[in-house]
């Protein structure tokens, strides 16, 4: 039996492309093109390999950085957790991170690193890495001071406590977190390549729009929706099978 939700998700999706759909005939622009163009122009690409060649350059930066921003991410959020000093001393920095037009620090990359593989994985870390600490903080921050109290009168060391009650309670909004921060990790990805050097996707939308080639250019940002909703759906899927009928608060609730 099909599930309400996937009804209500396909509903959603037969919605849309169809508005898209109706708004490319129209048009509401000569450079607005229909889905079934951008379908179509999306094919061609998989069928001749450009789409498979472009996401092999994409998901290099976006891969490295999503790697490094989780394994700074969740230590530094967990310090800054733990710490009061190290909370007022570090975290204002993540906040206006998080805050902040963090495009307008692209040339600032460039300059120091160049156009290569390195300023695209920064731009990745600091578009991923505040959402990820600011989460990570949250959650060690509010673990239930109950079962730390009970803890330590079972003469838990501190390394106890920490690795095997609060990162464990925390972790449903670590893990959220992290999915939060790959969803940042995909848009710092393709805004590198279209601000820093036009490489994989970001070099097909930006070639198409100079040819004035629509649907290839508007097929291209559809592979993009497309693979990162996939993969956030997949993030979910893991979040709850870890972390079960609790995955939406701590363990311990």
């Amino acid at each position: 039996m099909i599930s309400r939700s996937l009804v209500l998700k396909l509903l959603s999706a037969v919605l849309v492309f169809g508005a898209w759909e109706i708004a490319g005939r129209v048009p509401v622009s000569y450079a607005f093109p229909t889905f079934l163009e951008s379908m179509t122009a999306l094919v061609a690409m998989t069928l001749d390999g450009t789409l498979f060649a472009a996401y092999a350059e994409t998901l290099q930066p976006l891969v490295i950085g999503v790697l490094i921003s989780a394994f700074l991410g969740i230590g530094i959020g967990v310090w800054i957790g733990l710490s009061t000093k190290f909370e007022w001393l570090f975290s204002p920095i993540f906040i206006v991170m998080q805050a902040a037009p963090l495009a307008a620090l692209i040339p600032l990359l460039v300059m120091a690193y160049g156009i290569g593989l390195t300023s695209k994985v920064f731009v990745v870390c600091i578009m991923a890495m505040p959402v990820i600490v600011l989460n990570t903080a949250g959650a060690v921050r509010n673990t239930p001071a109950s079962i730390k109290e009970m803890a330590r009168s079972f003469l838990a060391k501190d390394s106890d406590v920490i690795l095997k009650i609060i990162i464990p309670a925390a972790s449903p909004v670590i893990f959220s977190g992290l999915r939060l921060g790959v969803s940042a990790g995909f848009i710092g990805a393709i805004l590198s390549e279209l601000k820093i050097t036009p490489t994989g996707v970001g070099d097909i939308i930006t070639y198409s729009r100079s040819i004035a080639d629509y649907p290839s250019m508007y097929a291209a940002i559809f592979s993009i929706i497309l693979l990162a909703v996939l993969f956030l759906n997949v993030l979910e899927k893991l979040e709850h099978i870890f972390f079960g009928g609790n995955h939406r608060g701590y363990v311990s609730d």
